[in-house]
């Protein structure tokens, strides 16, 4: 048992020793998986999602948020094509894959009211792949499972009692701290990067204080921030207005290049 639980802990040190990385705000990453690992789990959870929702039949909707995807994505520093897609759904979100797929919920636009602001949810959705946040998920999520096994392992030869008890404890400090949906690092470091995007592609950074206004008004009261896997709504706006002195400049530099307008036809 010993050994079976020292051979646990040298390979868990091995992985992460080995797969180390840099976030694009200058955070530590175990990043596990290659980059071709991670497209096809993309690209396989799109299809899934494609055929278990329903895709929007309005044209115009749909038309108004490829031409938002379009501007942003054509700033990243890697070219590809993206795949976006527009749900037929009253949830306020969005989603980015590796890979190059963006999955839109037109009930997004009813809290995103222009397209410097749908903009800015995509930014940041599209940051969330460009820092490899799900590759960061997946790998906290198998390193956690080893080091669950090596606890079982342990608990098991120590003869301590109500080992369930614990583990369920184990367990829940998993989740709240490594295993919920991109944790709070990854949401800021998202809001950052994702700013920097819209920004570079034309589209005003100071609508993404507005959003989050928006979104406050539309959901209520929030839960704790220590248990959420987002900041809060006044945390999330007072650091973007903290970022805007740097984010301005890009989107004035964006402009006089001259971009093309996104406009819903059905807003005109």
């Amino acid at each position: 048992m010993k050994l079976k639980l020292t051979l646990s802990i040298i390979t868990t040190a091995i992985l992460v020793s080995g797969c180390l990385s840099k976030s694009p705000t200058g955070r530590s990453q175990a990043l596990l998986y290659s980059n071709d690992q991670m497209q096809q789990m993309g690209a396989q959870s799109f299809e899934t999602m494609k055929q278990q929702q329903k895709i929007s039949g309005d044209k115009a909707k749909t038309a108004y948020v490829n031409c938002i995807a379009d501007r942003v994505t054509s700033v990243l520093p890697q070219k590809q094509a993206w795949e976006v897609v527009l749900f037929e759904s009253d949830q306020v979100n969005a989603f980015a894959l590796p890979g190059g797929y963006i999955g839109i919920y037109t009930g997004l636009l009813n809290v995103a009211t222009n397209q410097h602001q749908v903009a800015t949810v995509m930014g940041h959705e599209v940051a969330h792949v460009l820092a490899q946040h799900g590759n960061e998920q997946v790998s906290r999520a198998q390193l956690t499972d080893i080091g669950m096994q090596a606890a079982s392992a342990a608990l098991g030869a120590s003869g301590v009692e109500n080992q369930d008890l614990y583990m369920a404890g184990l367990g829940l400090g998993a989740q709240v701290g490594i295993l919920l949906p991109f944790g709070r690092d990854q949401e800021s470091e998202a809001d950052v990067v994702g700013l920097e995007l819209m920004a570079q592609a034309g589209f005003d950074p100071a609508q993404s204080i507005e959003l989050w206004k928006n979104m406050a008004n539309n959901s209520g009261s929030q839960g704790p921030e220590l248990l959420s896997t987002h900041p809060s709504h006044s945390t999330r706006i007072e650091d973007l207005q903290s970022m805007q002195a740097k984010v301005q400049p890009l989107y004035v530099a964006a402009k006089q290049q001259g971009v093309k307008d996104c406009r819903l036809t059905e807003n005109k």
